[in-house]
Order: structure tokens, then sequence, then C-alpha cells
């Protein structure tokens, strides 16, 4: 089949150019601009650079998304890896958050990422100490001048994944997978509940979270549990938390080709993950475009647009959220019936909840 992902066609360059064309700071930088040293900036040799939070670059999820779209930026702007164009680095503990933001912003990147909730008082503090820099904070927000917020609705995503497990399931039993019960997963949390009730709403949801985004071994094991129960699609929302899901189900399949088992990936497509000999065990995955995001913004930044201070979110109807093809799990009839509730949380018709019922 072609691929297929759920969202409007609507031009996020052309959504965002239109909400934050006059947004701005005084310490956004124009295209060709003083900077901090006295040199000047252009749009040939505008730099970019995150760091990760503790998953590391290659954690087939959250992390990797934004070096993606860090990698597209460079490469569309004929830039190197290194100094002068576009890098990274990896955090393995909070304490090494400041230090890694205070490197980039040494090496005169003109616009600095942290990728993940956990980095906000780090961004905070090092742009406060480094008020003509620029920063990015992906899923919380600042009300620093210099710091742009990047946020994304999770919950409509989330929906659909719901959508797609309730319409796809046997047993009528199905799992969440969280890591850490913060807002941003409970989001997650949130819209795939309600996405599930909208088709059955006898079904219920074995909601875990395992308290950690980078312990594979806390997925597998809470995965076990699940499908030993009878649950035969989970959605995890857990970072590198969720490969373990992926081993389990895999394994499963592994050892019986007829096994009914699924994973929902997050943040990108998990496809590859889930392949098992001539098999694979994902049935989609719930894509949060932080490539989107992280791209867009260096772009307002290196146009003289920068929006410091403020809020940018994504959704569905700006193509930052969407699901991953199906690459033929998921039958024809049954992406009809979730693009008509893509179409719905689109255009207003369905508003998802942000908060998990108590």
């Amino acid at each position: 089949m072609s691929k297929r992902k759920f969202g409007l066609a609507m031009s996020l360059v052309l959504a965002a150019g239109t909400i934050l064309g006059a947004c701005g700071t005084d310490k956004a930088k124009d295209s060709e601009s003083t900077d901090s040293k006295g040199g000047t900036t252009s749009e040939e040799n505008f730099s970019v650079a995150m760091i990760t939070d503790t998953g590391g670059v290659d954690d087939k999820s959250f992390n990797q998304s934004a070096w993606k779209g860090i990698q597209e930026y460079g490469e569309e702007n004929n830039l190197e890896k290194g100094d002068g164009g576009f890098d990274f680095l990896t955090s393995t503990s909070d304490s090494d958050y400041e230090p890694n933001l205070n490197r980039l912003v040494r090496r005169d990147f003109d616009i600095v990422y942290g990728i993940g909730f956990l980095l906000k008082d780090a961004i905070e503090t090092v742009a406060d100490q480094h008020p003509d820099a620029m920063f990015g904070l992906v899923d919380e927000i600042s009300d620093r001048p210099n710091v742009a917020s990047i946020m994304f609705k999770e919950q409509e995503g989330s929906y659909l994944a719901g959508v797609a497990a309730a319409l796809m399931t046997k047993s009528d039993k199905i799992g969440f997978v969280g890591g850490m019960e913060i807002p941003v997963i409970e989001r997650f949390h949130a819209g795939f509940v309600a996405g599930v009730a909208a088709v059955k709403p006898d079904i219920t949801v074995d909601v875990q979270y395992t308290g950690a985004f980078d312990k594979a071994e806390l997925g597998k094991a809470t995965a076990n549990r699940m499908y030993s129960s009878g649950v035969d699609i989970i959605f995890h929302a857990a970072g590198g938390t969720g490969n373990g899901v992926f081993s389990e189900a895999k394994e499963r399949k592994s050892a019986d080709k007829d096994a009914y088992v699924w994973v929902i990936g997050v943040d990108s497509d998990q496809y590859d993950e889930g392949q098992v000999g001539d098999e694979n065990i994902t049935l989609t995955s719930m894509l949060k475009r932080v490539d989107v995001g992280v791209k867009n913004i260096a772009e307002l930044a290196r146009d003289g647009k920068f929006p410091g201070g403020e809020v940018v979110t994504y959704g569905l109807a700006d193509e930052g959220i969407a699901l991953a093809d199906s690459r033929g799990a998921i039958p024809e009839d049954v992406l009809t019936q979730i693009d008509e509730f893509a179409k719905k949380i689109a255009d207003g018709e369905i508003e998802v909840p942000e908060f998990p019922a108590k």
C-alpha cells in the first residue's frame, strides 16, 4: 500500500510562518547580524546543536527524532557536522546538562536545543548566563526571552493510536506502558485511553508506568506481565524503556509465529524495531515530529524570527503529530475509520483530553 500518515496536508512551515511571522525578541538574530563576539551570522552558516537527556541520541525514539531534524537542517543548508555546522552532545546523567549546554555555547552554535523536560532547569540557568544566545526547549515551557519552548499535542496522535488498537484487538485487552508519570506522558496516556473508549467503551486499558525512560528491562518485564494476562496490543510512551516492550513481543513472535502480539511505537517510526525474521510486530507508531519542530525553529531563528519567550505547539492540524504508515498491518477499512477520526480532531470536532481520568 502507499505510504500513509494521518493528519491534514497543511504545510507546517506555512502554518508556523503565519502564526509566528511577527514573533521574535530583541535576542533574535537577523539573517545577517552582529553576534556576541562582534562577527556576523548569515543564513549560509547559521549553526545548530542539541544535547540529549540520558536516553542517548540513538534511543530509537525521542532524541533520535530531534537529531534527525537537526541533521536535515544541516544537510539542507550545506552544513557539516562539527563547529560552525550541526552537532550533538550526549548526557549520561543530569549533572551533564549544564556543562554540555555551556560547551555548545562556547563553541558558538547559533541555537542550542535541550531535548526533553528534564533539561528545563539547566536551559534556564545557562540562558540566564548567556542572554545573547538562543535556546530551544522541547516538552517544557520557559519564560526566558532567549528560549523558545517547543510543545506537542501528544494526546491527538495517541487518540488515533487508541482507535487503531481498539479496532485491531482480538482479546479486547490493551496495554499502555509509560515512562515517568509526568504531564507529557500523561497526555499520551489520556489520548490513548480516550481513543480506545471512542471505539469500544467496554475495553479496559492496562496502564503501567515504569518510572524510567532508559530501563529496557523494566519495559520487557511490564510487557511480559501484560501479554501473559491476555493483552495483545501495547502502546508504549517510554523512550528507551520501550525497547524492552519490543524485545518481549519479538520473543513471543519468534517462539510462536501465529502469536497475535503487537506494539505501537512512539515518537519515531519504530517499524524496524519490530522486525522478527520475515514478520513484524509493529502495528504502527505515533509520530511526534520533534524533527519538524527543531528544524522549523532553527529556520525561524536563522531568518530573524526566533520566537524567544514564546510557546510553539504542534498537533495534527499542522503535521507535527501523525500515525506512521502501518505497512499493511492495518487493513484498509480500519485505516479509513482512523482517517475519519483524524479529520474530526484536526477540524476541532473532537477535543482530546490532556489529562487521564482520575
